[in-house]
């Protein structure tokens, strides 16, 4: 915890540094992809004749998110460029840009971003935008000549090099031409223009502050102060794996709601359904029994791993067992002794089924469908030189068609697992076909827009910050735990929290008081501390997902809606009228949602808030 903070608002008034101006470029295309049914008749012809893939496949969109990685589109890059070149700061009189750093998506969208430079000013031979990564030859010489005033390049087109350690006093022009959501990195590189620059714009004109165009909405995005953390890495394979098998126990245990088939002798996972419930709960039950209970990711959950270390408990999964039974396991499942994690080959998932979302519909849904199995098994009769993929070709000749998949059962996907899962790793890794376009994006009107939180990590108060310190080194105190947990607290719990505050010195009587107030309880305010636990805001909207079918603009609302709990801990109905969720649903959850499922979410939303206010 820092003993004190020197904020860039402060290094700016004191002029040691300058200030950014952040303008806004709403360009269509890389906020909201392309969509076919939006393209003019012409761009759509060109669309129909793009070779998207090897199997002839023409999706109905790009998302933005895809824009950039396998799509580039060369009228966005123009428009981009465009702005830039007539907005951007000029020196030299107002004759040349000044120094300039374009933040690109990957290496390959910043090299196609030099070649539009390029396109449209063949003048410059190539040397006034140019690209400078981890893979540029000789990058530092190009490093050196971007930091002399009088020397090309002066647009230096970056992929992470450029983020953090360079100090180019003269750069006044920063475009975010990529989705930044770690907030240290942002203001990291927000500073590459905070320099000062005597006598830039002639003599006695020094540097007052610099542009930051955003072409990807970041500056919005921290406005909203969504992330109090950083953020965290996918799981490993070996948790997604534990949970899989929950999920396929519990959907086994689901099609016989009266009683748990009893076990066949001699039966396992390639037999029979009941062989496979068994073969699962034998397996699951071992991986909690080879936990480390000393294990610093197992010992908060102790009490439960302990439970689900009896056979009995794997007997009969039920919902709220299945959701007890992954938590911990799953956290650690890659701390497991290696000869677990490694023993089989694991490269293939187990058969998946999902649970009946009806009442009566008792018959698991299986997945994966026909179609990635065929290419799984297409991809392995390309390697038929192999001869361990060559024992199997039988099998592959029947996957590989449509008859196998007609009536697959569980047990038939469980062979199939079982047989071709050490092959997997032999199947030659293919990579989806570069598409570069040129239709027609729409460039919206510029805007300034305000850049707040120039503290730079210093969003919170000195007493906020020991709070959180408490908080996170006492998670396994049964008061957090019910904060992070969305389990509600009790005024018991409040006066303990808030004695243990001021005996240890993290706040007074009044900083707890006008914390109270401005938050509308101890509770609430400690929550926005904390946030709420990942699985416990999505556990939340359990009851309203049952027995519905979404679509996807339905499920992104509303995974953004546990998102903004699981970083805030709390949620007020009036956010979702707010960005990022009028990005979904522009007039709120009334476009999507009919009003009587908006009524159950709110009721949800209700009933999460309150858990942090004593009843």
């Amino acid at each position: 915890m820092p003993t004190d903070v020197y904020t860039l608002d402060e290094a700016v008034s004191e002029g040691y540094l300058v200030a950014p101006r952040a303008v806004d470029v709403p360009l269509k295309f890389q906020r909201g992809g392309i969509k076919y049914a939006e393209l003019s008749e012409e761009d759509k012809q060109r669309w129909d004749e793009l070779e998207w893939d090897e199997d002839g496949d023409v999706p109905d969109e790009i998302t933005s998110d895809e824009l950039n990685k396998y799509l580039f589109n060369a009228d966005t890059v123009d428009k981009a460029l465009q702005t830039l070149l007539t907005h951007g700061l000029k020196v030299a009189g107002g004759d040349r840009l000044g120094k300039t750093i374009i933040f690109a998506a990957n290496n390959r969208h910043a090299e196609f971003i030099a070649e539009r430079f390029d396109a449209h000013h063949p003048e410059y031979k190539g040397e006034f935008a140019q690209v400078i990564t981890r893979r540029t030859e000789y990058a530092q010489s190009l490093i050196d000549r971007f930091a002399n005033p009088a020397k090309a390049p002066h647009i230096a087109i970056s992929v992470d090099m450029l983020d953090t350690g360079i100090d180019v006093p003269e750069v006044v022009n920063l475009v975010f031409f990529k989705l930044v959501r770690s907030k240290t990195k942002f203001w990291q590189m927000i500073g590459r223009g905070t320099r000062l620059a005597p006598d830039l714009f002639g003599p006695h004109r020094d540097k007052t502050g610099f542009l930051v165009f955003d072409l990807c909405q970041n500056v919005e995005f921290f406005n909203q102060n969504l992330m109090p953390a950083e953020g965290k890495l996918a799981p490993p394979l070996g948790q997604r794996l534990f949970s899989r098998r929950a999920d396929l126990l519990l959907a086994l245990d689901q099609q016989h709601p009266d009683q748990v088939p009893a076990a066949e002798d001699g039966a396992d996972g390639t037999t029979s359904e009941v062989g496979l419930r068994w073969d699962l709960a034998r397996r699951l039950h071992q991986e909690v029994t080879g936990m480390n209970p000393d294990n610093f990711l197992v010992r908060p959950h102790r009490e439960q791993v302990e439970v689900f270390s009896n056979f009995d408990s794997w007997l009969k999964l039920t919902p709220g067992g299945a959701r007890r039974a992954r938590r911990p396991p799953r956290r650690a499942a890659h701390h497991l002794p290696r000869e677990r994690q490694q023993r089989g080959g694991e490269a293939l998932r187990p058969a998946r089924a999902a649970p009946p979302t009806r009442p009566g519909q008792r018959r698991a849904r299986l997945h994966p469908a026909p179609g990635p199995g065929q290419q799984l098994a297409s991809a392995l009769l390309d390697q038929l030189t192999i001869p361990a993929v060559r024992a199997q070709q039988g099998l592959l000749d029947g996957l590989a068609g449509d008859g196998w998949w007609q009536d697959v059962t569980l047990p038939m996907l469980e062979t199939m697992r079982r047989r071709l899962r050490s092959l997997v790793k032999l199947i030659e890794k293919t990579r989806r076909g570069i598409v570069y376009t040129d239709f027609e994006d729409e460039l919206g009107e510029l805007s300034a827009a305000s850049l707040r939180g120039m503290e730079i990590g210093a969003d919170l108060t000195r007493f906020e910050q020991k709070l959180c310190i408490y908080l996170r080194t006492h998670e396994d105190q049964l008061a957090v735990q019910k904060i992070r947990r969305n389990r509600q607290i009790t005024a018991t719990d409040l006066d303990e929290l808030e004695r243990i505050f001021i005996e240890a010195g993290i706040g007074t009587e009044v900083e707890i008081d006008q914390a109270k107030t401005t938050a509308g309880g101890l509770g609430v305010f400690l929550r926005s501390l904390t946030g709420l636990d990942r699985e416990a805001a999505a556990a939340a909207f359990d009851a309203f997902q049952q027995g519905k079918t979404f679509t996807s603009t339905q499920l992104h609302f509303l995974h953004e809606v546990i998102g903004y709990l699981a970083r805030n801990g709390t949620i007020e109905i009036d956010v979702l009228y707010q960005s990022p969720f009028t990005a979904i649903a522009p007039g709120g959850p009334e476009d999507i949602f009919p009003e009587i499922e908006i009524d159950e979410m709110v009721t949800t939303i209700h009933a999460v808030n309150a858990t942090a206010v004593p009843a």
